[in-house]
């Protein structure tokens, strides 16, 4: 009954930004925690970002400076800024959220929103 849902993804040209959000709705539920991963085609799936619900954020030491997560407790929602944007950060982006459901914690997945960006 609990989802994920994703957007904000598109095209866009080098140089730009775009804004991702991934939204958690559905029974009563506290969100833990989550993180942004991303898979460009032939590559491994790598993290981008991850925050917690007090909002302390770890990024991937290439993307420092230019990507940022942020969180909103009271819509259940999380954010990935993405800013100056290359062509290398092409990729299909993937939320994942740890929430508190009734008397479980347990770990959702979006459904991925492609990035596509043009040099």
């Amino acid at each position: 009954q609990v989802q994920l849902v994703e957007s904000g993804g598109g095209l866009v040209q080098a140089g730009g930004s775009l804004r991702l959000s991934c939204a958690a709705s559905g029974r009563t539920f506290s969100m833990i925690a989550a993180t942004w991963y991303r898979q460009a085609p032939g590559k491994e799936r790598d993290l981008v970002a991850s925050i917690t619900r007090g909002g302390s954020t770890n990024y991937a030491d290439s993307l420092k400076g230019r990507f940022t997560m942020s969180i909103d407790s009271a819509k259940n929602t999380v954010y990935l800024q993405m800013n100056s944007l290359k062509p290398d950060d092409t990729a299909v982006y993937y939320c994942n959220a740890e929430l508190f459901v009734g008397p479980n914690i347990r770990n959702y997945w979006g459904q991925g929103t492609q990035v596509t960006v043009s040099s």
